[in-house]
């Protein structure tokens, strides 16, 4: 019994990195519409900008504010140049944007900064700790505490401030948002700079675990099945995704790799997310699409 509660609690805390990652994504999608592929780069960008600045020699504390103010200057410039002049495009065409975008990203990291790996090291030791029997990892117990306080932070904002009911008016219905005097490209540029600080948090995380590197933008592949098990308009069911993914994952690597040859954790979330979209599509916090026919 104590070896199945680890491998799920090693799951569950596993999980909370990829809902760092969602989490981006639905940000921007509840506010525009778009899917943004470009989360991948923006998460590198953030994570390349915070180490060349450490090994400047600034502080951590110095180093991290740097960046979120490069996040937030990159978001009204991705506002302007790009979603401004798209405006009222098919959602294929913003997805393509971003798509091109992420790749424009990638570059610049690579021509500013390089593309060698960096390692980064938060202060973080991953050891193992133990609850009462349970073996779990001190690493992803604090990556699971960043979670809860990222999302406690997104809570407020979102359903506490002025800038919160915007948002949540823009989601639901854009043009009554606009007639009402709703500033659309301000919100747009909040929603990504706020995307980008959390693309920050989850590049940070990320980086310590596996090193700053030009795959790290790749982890946005993972974060596809935890949008389509929790959800895309849901920060709650980005969480959960991320949990319920995190979880199968390491429950089946242990309990089913054995009787078909291992290397079940690449695949199995797909799987996973596949039969979700068959049993239910939008998801298990998504919102249903109805059209008026």
């Amino acid at each position: 019994m104590t070896f199945f509660l680890e491998t799920l609690i090693g799951g569950l805390l596993a999980g909370t990195m990829y809902s760092l990652v969602a989490i981006g994504f639905v940000l921007i999608y509840k506010a525009s519409g778009v899917f943004n592929f470009a989360q991948g780069a923006m998460l590198l960008f953030a994570a390349l900008t915070f180490v060349s600045l450490q090994e400047q020699g600034l502080p951590f504390a110095l180093a991290l504010l740097l960046t979120v103010v490069v996040m937030a200057i990159g978001a009204i410039v991705i506002e302007r140049t790009v979603l401004r002049p798209l405006v009222n495009r098919s959602q294929i065409t913003l997805f393509m944007a971003t798509l091109g975008l992420s790749f424009v990203i990638e570059g610049l990291a690579q021509g500013l900064m390089g593309a060698q790996v960096r390692a980064l090291d938060l202060g973080i030791e991953d050891v193992p700790l133990f609850l009462g029997e349970v073996m779990v990892s001190q690493f992803d117990l604090v990556a699971a505490a960043t979670a809860a306080v990222l999302v406690a932070v997104l809570a407020l904002l979102f359903n506490r401030t002025r800038i919160g009911v915007s948002l949540r008016a823009v989601a639901d219905d854009t043009r009554a948002a606009l007639s009402i005097g709703i500033n659309l490209n301000r919100i747009w540029q909040i929603v990504w700079a706020v995307a980008g600080v959390v693309g920050l948090v989850a590049g940070l995380l990320w980086g310590a675990r596996q090193g700053v590197q030009f795959s790290l933008s790749l982890v946005v592949l993972k974060a596809l099945p935890v949008l389509i098990i929790g959800g895309f308009t849901s920060i709650g069911g980005a969480i959960a995704g991320g949990l319920i993914v995190g979880a199968a994952e390491n429950l089946a690597e242990v309990y089913l790799g054995p009787y078909i040859g291992g290397g079940i954790t690449p695949w199995f979330a797909y799987f996973l997310a596949l039969v979700f979209l068959y049993i239910r599509p939008a998801g298990l916090f998504g919102e249903r699409a109805i059209e008026r026919v």
